[in-house]
Order: structure tokens, then C-alpha cells, then sequence
């Protein structure tokens, strides 16, 4: 932690106060120039007096975001400036302080969040590792010529962003298929939305797919985001594709076609990207026979 204070007495009562925790390794300058100098050390956040007798704290915080974007600088002033403080936080200051009593407190609270996010910004790192391992080809277990012919294909179904159906009986893994093409793609860090098909009744479907406005029918008392928009970016698989109600299928081609879509009861134009991955246990070519 940076503390920038060119009052000894009050920078020296912050670092004593922010040392209390044996975790906080804590650095005290007076200068701006100083602050700048040592920003290779990389902290986690800067306590910046607005006022130093070199350099203006926002200057330093100029050149801070500049060379290392990602620390946060906290603004420390003596002046309660409204004015100042909404101009600084919308050049990018993480907050701003009026130097006080309280601001050792504040600057403890906010170090705590802070430790909170990095925690939760590192599960989350993790569990995405953790479902790209687990939907990996070496989770599809099988040496025969008919699963080594499913990797190849699957290796083909990663390097485009071709439409892909996945035909088999009930419980051979084709969701499991599916995620595997998602997750070992471009777009493993984004959503991944699975919709049971079967499980929807015909007169849902539509806005399920596609969300509607709110007042597009009774009992539509607020806007929803339909699977179309929920999978923006990412990947939208519709497990049982074969259920779907004939009359969604021209909507659905107008979608795929246009890469846009319409809410119920609405008239703007919303695009999508989004990849789509069906499935189905059956023989697709035969129900278009019959």
C-alpha cells in the first residue's frame, strides 16, 4: 500500500493505523515524484493527497493510470469540494476522501473490499479453469473409430463458428458435447445457455427465445432478456431441437439469418452473436422426409 502525504504527522498516523494488519506492507511518501518512482513495486492501492508541494495529486494520478492502469488511487483532500471530487472520480480516482479522523477507518474498510474482490476475482478464474478442465475431449472417454471420428469432428466444430447439430439417443452425452465445443473455443469465457426445448410449451417459446416487453401480454409486468440475449457473445444450445413447434421455425431462421432479433411486444431490433449448437435424438433426415 502507497500512502502520499505531505503532512509527516498524518501520513505517519495512516501507516501506523494501516499496519495494525501484519498483512499490509505499507510505503510512506511525501513527495509525488517518489510515489512515481517506486510504482515498479506494483501496489494494490495509493492513498493520494490531493495538495503535495511537487506535483498535483492528480498529475500523479495521471501518470499512474497511464503506466499501470489497474492500481486504484484514492484521492485524500483537506478541501470538501464536490465539484473536485465528481471531476476526479470521473478521470478515474477509485474514490475520494476529505482528510479527517475517519479517513484511516475508511481507507481500512475500503482495503477490505478490496481483498474481498481480488478473493472473488480469483475463485471465479479458477472455477472457469475448473469447467474448461472439465468439459476438455480428454472427459469423452472412448477409443473406438466411431469416437475418434466424433474428435475430429469436434476439432473441425472449434476452428468455425458453423452451426452444429449433435444427433444421438437419450443419455450419450450430447450436451456434454456441446460444452465441450464451447469451452475449448474462442468463446469459453463467455455464456454458455442451455435450453430443454422439449420442456417449453409451443405458446412460450417464442418468448422464451426472444424476451419480451413488458405490457406485450397479461401478465407481462416488466421487460425480460429471452435465450437469444442471455447467450450474446457466447454459445446457445437447444437440446431437443426436433420438439420445437413448426411454427417457430420460421422466427428462429429470421434470427439465425439476420443475427437479430425482436422482442414480444416490441420494435426495436436487438443484434446477436452468438453460436448455436442443437441437439436431437431424432433422425433429423427422416422427419424432413416426412
Amino acid at each position: 500500500l502507497f500512502i502520499v502525504e505531505d503532512d509527516p504527522f498524518y501520513g505517519e498516523l495512516l501507516k501506523r493505523h494501516l499496519q495494525l494488519n501484519p498483512d499490509n506492507e505499507v510505503f510512506l511518501f511525501k513527495k509525488g515524484k517518489e510515489c512515481l518512482e517506486n510504482l515498479h513495486l506494483n501496489p494494490d492501492l495509493i492513498s493520494l493527497d490531493y495538495r503535495l508541494p511537487d506535483v498535483t495529486g492528480d498529475e500523479v494520478m495521471r501518470k499512474v493510470h497511464l503506466e499501470y492502469p489497474g492500481i486504484p488511487v484514492v484521492i485524500v483532500s483537506g478541501q470538501e469540494d464536490v465539484k473536485t471530487a465528481l471531476d476526479l472520480l470521473k478521470k478515474g480516482a477509485y474514490d475520494y476522501f476529505v482528510k479527517d479522523n475517519d479517513t484511516k477507518d475508511r481507507l481500512w474498510n475500503l482495503i477490505n473490499k478490496l481483498r474481498e474482490k481480488e478473493k472473488l476475482i480469483s475463485e471465479i478464474d479458477e472455477l472457469k479453469e475448473e469447467v474448461g478442465r472439465k468439459y476438455s475431449f480428454v472427459n469423452i472417454k472412448g477409443n473406438s473409430a466411431a469416437i475418434k471420428g466424433v474428435f475430429k469432428l469436434l476439432d473441425k466444430a472449434l476452428k468455425t463458428r458453423i452451426t452444429v447439430s449433435v444427433t444421438g439417443e437419450t443419455g450419450t452425452g450430447k450436451e456434454l458435447v456441446a460444452k465441450a465445443i464451447h469451452y475449448n473455443s474462442s468463446r469459453n469465457k463467455t455464456p454458455f445457455v442451455a435450453v430443454n426445448v422439449a420442456a417449453i410449451p409451443s405458446e412460450l417459446i417464442e418468448s422464451e427465445m426472444f424476451g419480451y416487453e413488458k405490457g406485450a401480454f397479461t401478465g407481462a409486468n416488466a421487460r425480460k432478456i429471452g435465450k437469444f440475449e442471455q447467450a450474446n457473445t457466447g454459445t446457445l444450445f437447444l437440446d431437443e431441437i426436433g420438439e420445437m413447434d413448426l411454427n417457430m421455425q420460421t422466427k428462429l431462421l429470421r434470427a439465425l439469418q439476420e443475427k437479430e432479433i425482436t422482442r414480444v411486444g416490441g420494435n426495436d431490433v436487438i443484434p446477436i452473436d452468438c453460436r448455436l449448437i442443437v441437439s436431437t435424438n431424432r433422425n433429423l433426415a427422416e422427419e424432413v422426409k416426412k
